[in-house]
């Protein structure tokens, strides 16, 4: 039984968050927690409060095994772009994207 968590509208652009996700993709929990911990990004602290929560909710609601807990699947997919001008010059602007993203963690047990 997979157990997913998920975190909406992060103001990490799904680019950059997909660069940490592909870390820990397949590993062990405790293992892609250390990994996470010890990444020098600013979307890994993100991504571990995600597979933290959904670590939590497959020991709690489904009494499973935290040992037995491997990151089976995760992505990020993109949320709202929030939508900003800068001034430039002659009276013009520039389209500023501060792009969002949803990451999702899903955890399963091993046999």
């Amino acid at each position: 039984m997979e157990v997913k968590s998920t975190a909406k509208t992060l103001r990490i652009p799904p680019r950059k968050a997909r660069i940490v996700i592909d870390l820990i993709r397949g590993k062990d929990a405790a293992e892609a927690a250390a990994i996470l911990k010890f990444t020098p990004n600013v979307a890994a602290e993100a991504v571990g409060k995600v597979l933290k929560s959904a670590v939590a909710n497959a020991v709690n609601n489904h009494d499973m095994d935290e040992e037995k807990l491997y990151v089976k699947a995760c992505y990020a997919n993109e949320g709202v772009t929030l939508k900003r001008f800068m001034p430039r010059a002659k009276g013009s602007a520039s389209a500023i994207h501060k792009r969002t993203s949803h990451i999702t963690v899903v955890v399963d047990e091993r046999d």
